[in-house]
């Protein structure tokens, strides 16, 4: 009988032991969610940040190749048209937040050596590259800092055109 009274008070006592010193669980839900914080979701915002400005650039050069190429076939001539395909090119990766230099960026090819004869064609094909956001400068000679971003577009000539 007396062994049975020694369990309930026992008890007891580990209970008051373990209300004085605290849950050790308690706490540590803050530390993980840290610790999760920085290894998934920091990375994971940055792949975002990354892929949106690819997709920006992308999308930019994609409709300055097809605006270029219409400015280029609607110029009276040749010259006209480059200097509006350029600035084409300007406003479309402005609208977007990146900076190029639409000399370097465009390229024009010409099916025939006349370059705004009717019914032929005007291969337009703008390059850029994107720098990728938050690289620094010492990793640019190790790892690619930076994604080629091109597109290009065929224009026909009208066939309408009073040359």
């Amino acid at each position: 009988m007396r062994a049975r009274r020694r369990w309930p008070a026992l008890v007891r006592m580990l209970t008051r032991v373990r209300a004085r010193l605290g849950d050790p669980e308690r706490g540590s839900a803050v530390v993980e969610f840290l610790g999760v914080s920085l290894v998934l979701l920091v990375p994971l915002v940055y792949l975002i940040l990354t892929m949106a400005r690819i997709q920006a650039a992308s999308f930019a050069a994609e409709g300055a190749a097809r605006e270029a190429g219409r400015l280029i076939a609607q110029a009276d001539t040749i010259e006209e048209g480059i200097v509006a395909a350029q600035l084409g090119v300007q406003l479309a990766f402005a609208d977007q937040g990146i900076e190029v230099d639409p000399a370097a960026a465009l390229e024009v090819t010409c099916s025939v050596p006349e370059c705004l004869t009717a019914g032929e064609y005007v291969l337009i094909e703008v390059h850029t590259e994107v720098a990728l956001p938050l690289a620094p400068d010492f990793l640019s000679g190790t790892l690619p800092t930076s994604v080629a971003i091109s597109a290009d577009a065929m224009t026909a000539v009208s066939g309408f055109r009073d040359d």
